[in-house]
């Protein structure tokens, strides 16, 4: 049986605003969370993230008045994260509306983490999220992927892009998969916000490793990179922001694209 391939639009929230950047930087403001979630559930996205993108920098807790405004304006599934370091922080999301957490930073920091949150929570409910750069320097031990850039290998970074751990994405995934995530969303630093496409070697080597549905993130531009994540990626999902929140190409119009294409979509 194949599994529909999902469709979800990105709201990265700033203290409240949605905003959208390039690599991670250069944020610019993109709308109301509440507003920009109501329309894309209306226009029949499969689910929603919503990422507090400050809130690991800022060792501070997600704003859960914006949780609560999105959850009640819409009527799919929903991830939060951003600030998620415990079981508690977890419960007060998912009380707040959500269906699943997603975390990264403290993962990391605390693999132990993801067990808990799967023991308490089931693993379905827990999604860790891998922001990801390109390293270009061949290490031992890392699981290399041969690119048109040459050798590399994938570097799992925290806090929202500013640390870099030297943990390679692929080994990391295998062991939170172990540990209990039920999900993986990887986000390729390199292409976030540039519109040029998903890397599709990092989403690829991802999706061959684990056994656990991955979400390709960061890059989408036209209805045709969402083709190659589910393709030549391996994708279960595809999570986009600017080519939804500046309404260039409509969740209806990717859908019809991806279907017309022979993908199978919810």
């Amino acid at each position: 049986m194949t599994l529909a391939k999902r469709i979800i639009p990105c709201l990265d929230v700033n203290h409240g605003k949605v905003v959208k950047g390039i690599n991670f930087l250069q944020l610019k403001h993109a709308g109301d969370p509440v507003e920009l979630a109501k329309r894309y559930s209306d226009e029949g996205a499969d689910e929603l993230v919503f990422l507090d993108i400050t809130a690991s920098h800022e060792k501070r807790d997600i704003m859960r008045q914006y949780v609560e405004g999105v959850a009640k304006a819409i009527s799919i599934p929903f991830t939060v994260g951003g600030g998620i370091r415990n079981v508690a922080d977890a419960r007060n999301v998912l009380y707040s509306g959500a269906d699943k957490v997603s975390v990264n930073t403290a993962a990391i920091e605390n693999p132990e983490v993801i067990t808990e949150l799967a023991d308490v929570f089931g693993r379905q409910c827990v999604v860790i999220a891998i922001d990801v750069k390109r390293n270009l320097n061949p290490t031992e031990g890392k699981v290399t992927v041969q690119t048109a850039e040459g050798p590399v290998w994938f570097e799992v970074t925290t806090y929202g892009g500013r640390k870099f751990t030297g943990i390679d994405a692929v080994t990391w995934a295998l062991q939170a998969e172990k540990l209990g995530s039920g999900e993986f969303l990887v986000t390729s630093m390199d292409k976030d916000g540039t519109e040029s496409g998903f890397d599709i070697e990092l989403t690829r080597v991802i999706s061959e490793y684990v056994h656990v549905p991955v979400i390709a993130s960061g890059g989408a531009g036209l209805p045709q990179h969402f083709l190659d994540a589910f393709t030549a990626g391996k994708a279960d999902a595809a999570l986009a922001a600017s080519v939804f929140h500046y309404n260039k190409y409509p969740i209806p119009l990717v859908k019809d694209y991806l279907r017309k294409a022979g993908v199978t979509i919810r």
